[in-house]
């Protein structure tokens, strides 16, 4: 089985995308679960977590009820104004909507934000811990210069779970790894924070090897552990540069280290430690959770 943590479709006809003005050209068209699993062929067991591309609320409530009735998706992070005075009452919105059962995190595009301590505002941390009181996890995209106010805000929010996404970011490209090195060993000190094997293709761009990306991924594995390490492909992202099949192939390269059971963990079990709410073959969910209710107060997992 593999869970795929982090997927994203869009379709640039019905909605405004922007960013992709300065993405690979390859990129600027529709991408629905369709073209995934032609590139994917996944497994009958096989599950992915939709992620958010815009700061849009309508787009997470689309998102969602495509989820309900496409049985690939085991789980969606969407996306909630954390500023805004009502986001409790969005959180219990977004639940309560057609799929919200598929709910199982948020994410703001932090690494777009001129404020490197945008996380730390006290609006923003209030949000935060809204999240964590409606039983959901919350993915981190931050870049190195933001890994900071990340280390602070994991720390002041214990009950969160928190999932790094594409290890922030590190500059492959260019070999500038030290304040990343560092920062994210101290981010990994706090057990309330996973991270997620994706996107690496994409910072090490289009030449990149296994031998150039292997010691960023060797180091993820010396701060988390392979029990709070998740496999994620980034599609389409990945695609402007490299196949599936390669993206595949560079996590199970790069984490050649670990033994059968860890690498199976980081593929596709550890996706429940990072997002309790994911739904699991057959439909089941952990805990016997009750669709789109929030749990307020509900521990976190923990890992060793």
């Amino acid at each position: 089985m593999r869970y795929d943590t982090h997927v994203h479709v869009w379709d640039p006809a019905t909605r405004d995308h922007a960013w992709l003005e300065a993405e690979d050209e390859s990129l600027r068209r529709r991408f629905d679960l369709d073209d995934y699993a032609g590139d994917a062929t996944p497994g009958a067991d096989d599950r992915v977590v939709l992620v958010q591309v815009l700061a849009d609320f309508d787009e997470t409530v689309e998102t969602l009820a495509l989820a309900q009735d496409n049985v690939l998706v085991g789980g969606v992070v969407g996306w909630v104004d954390l500023e805004a005075p009502d986001v409790e009452e969005r959180l219990v919105q977004l639940l309560e909507s057609p799929g919200g059962d598929r709910l199982v995190g948020l994410r703001h595009l932090v690494q777009s934000e001129p404020d490197r301590a945008w996380l730390m505002r006290p609006t923003v941390r209030r949000g935060l811990r809204a999240v964590a009181e409606a039983g959901l996890s919350y993915d981190l995209l931050v870049r190195p210069p933001q890994l900071r106010a990340a280390i602070d805000v994991v720390g002041m929010l214990p009950d969160l779970q928190f999932v790094l996404d594409h290890a922030a970011k590190p500059e492959i490209a260019s070999g500038a790894a030290e304040h990343w090195s560092s920062s994210i060993a101290e981010l990994a000190r706090h057990e309330n924070v996973m991270c997620k094997v994706s996107g690496l293709v994409t910072v090490a761009g289009k030449s990149w090897t296994v031998e150039q990306v292997r010691p960023y991924v060797d180091r993820l594995v010396e701060c988390f552990g392979p029990k709070r390490l998740v496999f994620g492909s980034d599609w389409p992202v990945c695609t402007a540069e490299a196949s599936f099949a390669d993206v595949v192939g560079l996590a199970t390269a790069t984490l050649a280290s670990l033994s059968g059971t860890e690498l199976d963990d980081v593929l596709s079990a550890n996706a429940y430690r990072a997002y309790a709410r994911c739904a699991r073959p057959g439909g089941a969910r952990p805990g016997g959770a009750r669709p789109g209710r929030a749990r307020p107060g509900r521990a976190r997992p923990r890992s060793a």
